[in-house]
């Protein structure tokens, strides 16, 4: 399959992908909430319970694993990227090395992990990872995210992207601008557009083929501390506004993060910008909390009742599937739930 496929396939209406690459340290904060020890067999336990989900098949088109994942083997024998694939879904790898501190800036970030990534995507591609994914984040404030960052992560993201097609896979393009801080919504859309922009510029500047992409862009949200309330509506109309401004058409399909939305947040937002999309993009989610809070508080109480687990999964993943389609609704998430 080449990557303009693959793309369009991780993208497809009723599916989602899911976000299970958090780091050791991510990993031990999420355990430690739970009160579960942060060991490998723990973490792997975990993964593995919602990669052998029914809903895998039918709800999830990809994940995405942490390095240490994409290394295990299953309880059955075989190795994660396989079981993920016999699923029905495939594999990816996040391959970014974190936000470090941006040398001369006003403690803005800017992710690194460029050193030896060409070399680490022939051995990921050899273990079965067909896509990948960077993270690139930004703080809304009166004065930032300022153009060093802005530019920085653009040409971070675009030079990713680049290495990851020569491996003939696809790269997740992901720019965060983060939820933190009493801004308003007008405010996001703003500074959402300045760094879309930036980051189409520098793809095309490094012959990125945007067809063997997909995008991984946060919603138009109001910051978490905002005193303005915001309805769904309008979170929807300014979303997709942002999108059609900024995104170029030949991106196959957009796959929002959720941001620190609750689980039911991020499925009715979904659900409410698919309801007016008038795009040729697909738009779908790659959720990590936002698809596995509630199954990892169910597993923290009950690790052997893998049954239990996978139905409190199962239910987060039919949501969303139905959000991509504009079917999901209040009744149908208290109906399924039930």
């Amino acid at each position: 399959m080449n990557i303009e496929d693959i793309a369009k396939k991780m993208v497809a209406k009723g599916r989602g992908i899911l976000a299970a690459d958090e780091s050791t340290g991510t990993m031990e904060k999420r355990l430690k909430s739970v009160n579960v020890e942060c060991t490998e067999k723990n973490r792997l336990h975990f993964r593995e319970t919602l990669f052998s989900s029914e809903s895998m098949k039918s709800c999830i088109s990809g994940v995405i694993l942490f390095d240490e994942t994409l290394r295990q083997t299953s309880d059955s024998g075989i190795s994660i990227p396989e079981l993920i694939k016999k699923n029905g879904s495939i594999p990816g790898i996040k391959v970014d090395k974190g936000a470090k501190l941006l040398a001369g800036s006003n403690n803005e970030k800017v992710t690194e992990g460029l050193d030896g990534l060409r070399e680490r995507m022939e051995e990921y591609y050899k273990l079965g990872a067909r896509f990948a994914k960077w993270r690139a984040v930004y703080s809304i404030s009166s004065e930032l995210p300022s153009k060093q960052c802005i530019k920085s992560n653009a040409h971070s993201l675009a030079r990713y992207a680049a290495i990851v097609q020569e491996a003939k896979m696809v790269p997740i393009v992901e720019p965060e601008v983060l939820m933190d801080g009493d801004h308003n919504i007008e405010k996001c859309y703003e500074v959402t557009s300045r760094v879309l922009e930036e980051c189409y510029k520098e793809l095309s500047i490094h012959n990125v083929n945007l067809k063997g992409t997909v995008l991984k862009p946060n919603m138009i949200l109001p910051g978490s501390n905002c005193k303005e309330k915001t309805s769904t509506e309008v979170i929807a109309k300014k979303t997709l506004e942002c999108l059609k401004k900024n995104v170029p058409s030949e991106v196959p399909g957009i796959a929002f993060l959720s941001g620190g939305q609750s689980e039911v947040e991020a499925t009715k937002n979904l659900n409410a910008i698919n309801k007016i999309n008038d795009t040729s993009f697909n738009f779908t989610f790659s959720y990590g909390r936002a698809l596995q809070q509630s199954a990892l508080k169910t597993w923290a109480k009950s690790m052997k009742e893998t049954a239990k687990i996978q139905k409190v999964f199962d239910h987060r993943a039919k949501m969303n599937g139905a959000s991509t389609e504009a079917k999901w609704s209040e009744k149908l998430e208290q109906s399924s739930a039930a």
